[in-house]
């Protein structure tokens, strides 16, 4: 139901006549916030858990790397699929209730993955969580878009560095628990009850302020005028359609890197499997910095000059791995990768934001689906031509998207 404030009440008045004596006893300040932090973090944490229980997993229903690839394949066709129903969801239920209902959800769905007794029935459990989690993903960055249009302060790549650090502690957490002989069954059990209380304390310290509307079920955002009769879903099209091609080949790039740079190090400088997941270290804790620091640069230059900066950033860090004479070079063009990557996603998905709840689910599935067909693409080109010519490839990519945001003109 969609409350649309009078000339005499500002939204927040109403929000305050609505809610009982009993609601306002939870509403504190500090609390409110720490939210959106908070609720980047949590997502984080929880996606993060989730890779790290990943060669557990493998290990348990004894998979090949093949069929293992088959069971990520799924959680991307999710992904792709999930804006046909968090696009709706968002139209119908409003923000935070979206965010409720996919949030609740993702810990049940990590322990449905994780108790799976077949390939078949993981397969399934992994896609109905690349759907959950993109809806969550979806809704997260709608009302985080909304409430840096409110406050008229870019925030949007320190909530991102906020996802990043959740990951990193997800990842730690999943290794430790796994050092432990604990499950990724038994891990996934003992967070849902924290984290989902940690959501409720999240959502709950949301109000007009952080992006929840007059209502907690708002359906339409001030910002989303004919939402109620909009097509729920569309891929972007005019100006918005740049955005998209930014999501499509950052997530091309991003996943690519992710999925193909500790095997880059082997194969082409011989490291050693100690050694070889540095690339991804280097890359990931560089867009973690990028990131903590990057709304401070919007302010100042503007989020089309930092994306396209950024972009010909990452396409020289990627020539200089592919070039690198030794491991210790390349290790550092990935790191410069990372520090040029770093700001794409959350400026393209503030742009987005800003502009419809429609328009952002569009502009994410052209993400997702970046993140679905990348590695296999490279994978398929290192497969014929060799992994430094697929990398190669990547930094073009890169080049394309400096070209592209200089065209942006949604980036600002």
């Amino acid at each position: 139901m969609s409350l649309t404030p009078t000339a005499e009440l500002s939204p927040l008045a109403v929000h305050s006549a609505l809610a009982a004596p009993a609601d306002r006893a939870f509403a504190l300040p500090d609390l409110r916030r720490l939210a959106l932090p908070s609720l980047f973090a949590w997502y984080g944490l929880l996606m993060g858990s989730w890779a790290g229980r990943l060669p557990a997993i493998k290990q348990g229903l004894q998979l090949t790397h093949t069929q293992l690839s088959l069971v990520l394949l799924c959680a991307g066709v999710g992904a792709v699929l999930s804006p046909q129903v968090s696009s709706r969801l968002l139209v119908q239920l409003g923000s935070l209730r979206t965010l409720r209902l996919a949030g609740l959800a993702l810990p049940g769905v990590l322990m449905a993955a994780a108790a799976a007794p077949s390939l078949p029935l993981l397969m399934l459990a992994v896609l109905v969580l690349g759907i959950t989690a993109s809806t969550f993903d979806v809704g997260m960055n709608g009302v985080a878009a909304r409430h840096e249009t409110a406050q008229g302060t870019p925030m949007m790549s320190r909530l991102h560095a906020c996802a990043c650090a959740g990951g990193l502690a997800g990842v730690t957490l999943g290794s430790v628990m796994a050092a432990m002989a604990m499950t990724a069954m038994q891990q996934f059990t003992l967070l849902a009850l924290p984290l989902g209380g940690l959501l409720w304390l999240c959502l709950r310290g949301m109000g007009p302020s952080t992006g929840g509307g007059v209502a907690e079920g708002d359906a339409a955002a001030p910002n989303d005028t004919g939402a109620a009769t909009a097509p729920a879903f569309a891929l972007p099209r005019g100006r918005l359609a740049l955005l998209g091609v930014l999501g499509l080949l950052g997530a091309i790039a991003e996943g690519s890197i992710g999925s193909w740079s500790s095997l880059f190090m082997k194969e082409q400088f011989g490291a050693s499997d100690a050694m070889a997941p540095l690339a991804l270290s280097a890359f990931s804790m560089m867009m973690l910095v990028a990131r903590s620091c990057g709304d401070t640069l919007k302010a100042r230059y503007g989020a089309q000059a930092l994306v396209c900066a950024g972009s010909a950033t990452a396409s020289l860090g990627l020539a200089i791995a592919v070039l690198a004479p030794g491991a210790l070079t390349a290790l550092a063009g990935f790191a410069l990768a990372g520090l040029g990557l770093a700001l794409v996603f959350p400026f393209v998905y503030s742009a987005a934001g800003k502009e419809s709840k429609v328009a952002l689910a569009g502009v994410a599935t052209m993400g997702y689906a970046g993140s679905l067909m990348g590695p296999p693409l490279m994978g398929a080109v290192a497969e014929g031509l060799g992994l430094q010519f697929a990398i190669g490839i990547i930094a073009l990519l890169a080049a394309t998207m400096a070209v592209v945001a200089s065209r942006a003109r949604l980036l600002r």
